[in-house]
């Protein structure tokens, strides 16, 4: 009983983990092409791209090696148990790369970064058939619950607290589309920005 337990734990674990992850890490860096008022963003060249299986070795029981914490559950799961997070972490891509075209799209038209950073934020906090994949109703119920302790509401951190944090509108916009490289390489995938060449023209 008591080596069930961590797999047990792992798999209530990630989902909470893989939804925090947004607004807790280094951010990243943003590339992509636009030209003009249409978007081009062919899969092959952002995205959700797979480098390899996952790994098919047993649940690890030893000291993790690994200061990230959800690769350390990723690799107490079962090969079954990651291929479901693989699966949760490619919507959570198509996600991103959804965030990366609106994005894109709102700089053409010439936003501010303040637009943007809101409607980005909102993007993210109402995905929750992705940030709350694999978790049970009481699940659900316990992280909707720590959010309204410490953000005030259930989705998670609003755009204002974000910019309270970080201290810019783009930072804010960086935050909310982070992916964890980490994690992504454990379950055999990359994530390559969708970004927006007017961007980098500006």
């Amino acid at each position: 009983m008591s080596r069930l337990r961590p797999r047990a734990l792992a798999r209530r674990a990630l989902p909470l983990l893989l939804a925090a992850q947004a607004v807790l890490l280094p951010a990243g860096l943003v590339s992509g092409t636009a030209h003009a008022q249409q978007l081009s963003c062919p899969p092959t060249a952002c995205g959700s791209v797979s480098t390899g299986p996952v790994s098919q070795a047993p649940p690890s029981e030893g000291p993790c090696t690994s200061p990230d914490k959800a690769v350390c559950l990723v690799r107490s799961q079962t090969p079954e148990e990651r291929e479901k997070s693989r699966e949760i972490r490619v919507r959570y891509h198509e996600l991103l790369a959804e965030m990366d075209r609106t994005e894109c799209e709102m700089r053409t038209e010439g936003r501010s970064e303040e637009e943007i950073a809101r409607k980005l934020v909102q993007m993210r906090n109402e995905a929750k058939h992705i940030t709350r994949a694999g978790m049970s109703p009481d699940e659900v119920r316990v992280l909707e619950e720590r959010n309204r302790q410490k953000y005030g509401n259930p989705l998670g951190p609003t755009a204002d607290q974000l910019y309270a944090k970080y201290g810019s509108w783009r930072a804010v916009s960086d935050a909310a589309g982070r992916t964890s490289v980490a994690v992504d390489h454990e379950l055999g995938l990359e994530y390559r920005p969708c970004g927006c060449e007017a961007e980098r023209a500006a």
